[in-house]
């Protein structure tokens, strides 16, 4: 029966379930009566509900605590093996796929190097079908507790009610490619467990804020640096995070052709397959045959050479360029956003690091609005070079909590709009 605000008496114990199993999993191990005030419940709510989760083998006790001249209070906390998910990024230089529990402990990854087919899309799509029965190949993989497949991709992604998510990946060569549709149509998982797809930026956008260097923090962009650059925005109104396409913002009027065909786009000078590409055409020699990251380490030992040897002055002159635009690249967002945190992520950020961070800050004060730039701090991202895979595994969790620890029903045939729409305002943004 439905009350007067349209909410039946399944919504609410689903709401129940789900504020005790998010306080539990952000906060825990929290005893009963800790919980009441962390989820605004009575202490019969709580009761009911974590009995009911114990039951569903969703929570268990995790020691206990001395109360105020009372008995010992049990610490309550989610149960990190009763549920498993999949992670997936498809990155620039290879597809990696991880298996995590609940608890987002890694169980099983296999990593797929990327070679002269790149982003073709069979192989792309077989890189992923195998990997996911790779990992759940693995003595610790329990596939009947599989809650769901989150895969992070370059590029836009729309999410369609015939078709599901429809990745638009312009600097990639991918149009209109239903990912979601070509996953399941060769996969041996059950129909019940779905695949979550969104941007790559997006997905180490919502580690970064669930487990690294943005918890806490109400306005906050993460920034994937890596072949090219994309950023995370999340703000009070996007409290998941929305992807843009930072990466295609114009820095320079008629400049360096990006990758996406466009001229000027701050990827064609900030991102690292640029970066690399001006080295050589100003002379610099990355190790031949080398890969991307394998190439922008030996581009960063020759500008900062650990001896007394001299620094490679191109190399050196082309990093501090690319530390420039990158800076100045920030000061939009500053300007555009005013969040209170930058958080810098991505295999290229990460190698870049510490070196480079200093001078990216003073640029982006340089370019920055006073008064945004004086209340923004700029970090690397502390979840290292997992984060996408990471995040991507979230998306199933964030949708089973909030589910209140249900299962997903099995995907319909028709797909029709309402199943799509409460789908996407259940999933993270």
């Amino acid at each position: 029966m439905a009350g007067r605000n349209g909410r039946t008496v399944r919504d609410l114990r689903r709401g129940n379930r789900t504020a005790v199993l998010q306080r539990l999993y952000f906060d825990g191990p929290l005893s009963r009566f800790e919980l009441g005030p962390a989820t605004g419940l009575s202490s019969g709510s709580v009761s009911n509900v974590v009995a009911d989760l114990a039951a569903d083998g969703l929570v268990e006790e995790a020691g206990s605590v001395d109360s105020d001249g009372g008995r010992p209070r049990t610490l309550l906390r989610v149960a990190p093996h009763s549920g498993q998910m999949i992670g997936v990024d498809v990155g620039e230089t290879r597809v990696r796929v991880e298996l995590f529990d609940l608890a987002l402990t890694e169980l099983a990854r296999t990593d797929r190097p990327l070679t002269q087919d790149g982003y073709d899309v069979d192989v792309i799509v077989g890189h992923i079908r195998d990997g996911i029965a790779e990992v759940l190949a693995a003595p610790e993989a329990v596939p009947e507790r599989l809650l769901g497949v989150g895969v992070g991709v370059p590029g836009i992604v729309e999410h369609t009610a015939d078709r599901g998510a429809v990745v638009h990946g312009q600097t990639i060569g991918w149009n209109a490619v239903p990912l979601e549709e070509l996953l399941r149509s060769t996969s041996q998982l059950p129909d019940a467990v779905r695949y979550f797809i969104d941007n790559g930026a997006k997905t180490l956008g919502q580690a970064e804020m669930w487990f690294g260097a943005g918890r806490g923090a109400r306005n906050a962009v993460v920034v994937l640096f890596g072949s090219g650059v994309g950023a995370c925005l999340v703000t009070p109104e996007v409290e998941h995070g929305r992807a843009v396409e930072w990466g295609h913002l114009t820095v320079r009027v008629r400049g360096r052709r990006c990758r996406c065909g466009a001229p000027g786009c701050l990827e064609a000078y900030a991102g690292a397959e640029s970066l690399l590409a001006r080295w050589r055409e100003e002379g610099g020699r990355p190790p031949e045959g080398a890969d991307e990251e394998t190439a922008l380490t030996a581009m960063l030992a020759a500008a900062y050479p650990l001896q007394s040897a001299d620094p490679d002055p191109v190399a050196l002159a082309v990093l501090e360029e690319t530390a420039e635009y990158l800076g100045a690249g920030l000061s939009d967002l500053i300007n555009l956003f005013q969040p209170e945190r930058i958080l810098i992520g991505g295999w290229a950020g990460l190698q870049l690091g510490t070196r480079f961070l200093p001078a990216v800050r003073r640029h982006a004060t340089t370019y920055a609005l006073r008064h945004p730039a004086d209340k923004v701090t700029i970090e690397l991202g502390r979840l290292g070079p997992d984060a996408v895979t990471v995040g991507a595994a979230i998306l199933p969790l964030a949708d089973f909590f909030a589910r209140g620890g249900r299962r997903a029903e099995p995907v319909p045939e028709d797909r029709h709009p309402a199943w799509r729409a409460a789908l996407e305002e259940r999933a993270p943004r």
